[in-house]
């Protein structure tokens, strides 16, 4: 039987900042089952990051519950919540948040290192993911600032699955990229998807959203549709 892996119930966030009151989300509720892949569309400002950072535990509700992998993260201490973050999800974003003086290999192998593996062994990891997430092995002793975007945001992929997570969050990944970059990385993300990964897109891109399952609109911080992609119209299918 499919399980639900995320849940999000009843969830709302409000920002103050002095006497302004900015209220992000309102009472949004949504679940996702183990091995689906959605996406999240919506206007700027309409609270899709803010969503996707509440699912992603980068952010904690001022109301409601997050529920990931049968856990109640609502009330868990900062400690608890980085163990998940750091075994149970993966984070990609549109402008690839790699350490430009670090090595392609230093930063795919870092959400390893609090985790205690060997070195070896993390190298090893390391090829495996930047493979699986399309890329090349020749990369990895290379800066990010001698990749192209698409292949930077394929280091980060491999960065993000390196820990075999459950769950991938991409914010915008294709947002930074030309259409032939982004189909290779809408690619990666089905593969991913075929062997079990779940995985939750926010995109401005209808073409990538057609490439999902599901695709939940976002307005005014309320979850107003969900609706059936079509996937003649994803990128994949597109010229």
């Amino acid at each position: 039987m499919v399980r639900e892996i995320i849940v999000v119930d009843n969830v709302t966030k409000v920002y103050r900042v002095g006497d302004v009151v900015t209220q992000a989300l309102r009472g949004v509720s949504l679940k996702v089952f183990e091995g689906e892949i959605i996406s999240i569309m919506g206007p700027s400002g309409s609270g899709k990051t803010t969503l996707l950072n509440m699912i992603g535990l980068l952010d904690k509700p001022s109301s409601g519950r997050v529920i990931i992998d049968g856990i109640d993260v609502s009330r868990l201490g900062s400690r608890e919540i980085a163990s998940i973050r750091n075994t149970k999800i993966g984070f990609v974003f549109q402008f690839f948040n790699l350490i430009n003086r670090l090595t392609v290999l230093e930063n795919i192998e870092m959400p390893l290192i609090p985790r205690g593996i060997p070195k070896s062994k993390r190298i090893e990891m390391a090829k495996e993911a930047l493979v699986k997430a399309g890329g090349d092995v020749s990369w990895l002793p290379k800066k990010p600032t001698q990749l192209s975007g698409g292949q930077q945001q394929r280091v980060a992929i491999a960065r993000a699955i390196v820990g075999n997570p459950r769950i991938v969050l991409a914010d915008e990944p294709t947002g930074n990229l030309d259409r032939a970059s982004a189909k290779v990385v809408m690619q990666t993300f089905l593969e991913l998807n075929k062997i079990g990964t779940t995985i939750a897109i926010v995109t401005h891109d209808p073409e990538i959203a057609n490439c999902t399952q599901k695709i939940y609109i976002i307005r005014d911080g309320q979850i107003v549709s969900i609706q059936i992609p079509d996937t003649s119209k994803c990128i994949l299918n597109t010229y």
